[in-house]
């Protein structure tokens, strides 16, 4: 059996998700599925941003994107929601604050 070892400036170059927010997001994501509204997702990492990515189809362009990124000032995060909805970018401070607008967006009167 092999090991893999990993470079130790891997964790260090890379913006991530904590365990506590992509918890959050997933739960999120998973009630867009059960509705119908996503069926893939995507994550990407970058050593100022880490993005979560959500599709209608496994194949095409995001429906919505979280991304996460690394004020320089303070070193504070910022949050974004990008979606085909909506065609403003939003700002946020906090994860909560994003997933209240998106689980609003995904609500449907039958």
């Amino acid at each position: 059996m092999k090991s893999l070892s990993f470079d130790k400036s891997f964790n260090n170059s890379k913006l991530f998700f904590s365990k506590n927010e992509l918890s959050k997001i997933l739960s999120c994501y998973s009630l867009g599925v059960s509705r119908g509204n996503w069926k893939d997702y995507a994550i990407n990492f970058s050593k100022n941003e880490a993005s979560f990515l959500m599709f209608k189809n496994t194949v095409g362009f995001p429906d919505c994107v979280l991304t996460k990124s690394l004020r320089n000032k303070k070193n504070k995060f910022i949050y974004k929601l990008q979606s085909n909805h909506h065609s403003k970018n939003n700002n946020f401070n906090h994860i909560d604050e994003l997933l209240i607008i998106l689980k609003r967006k995904n609500l449907k009167i039958i």
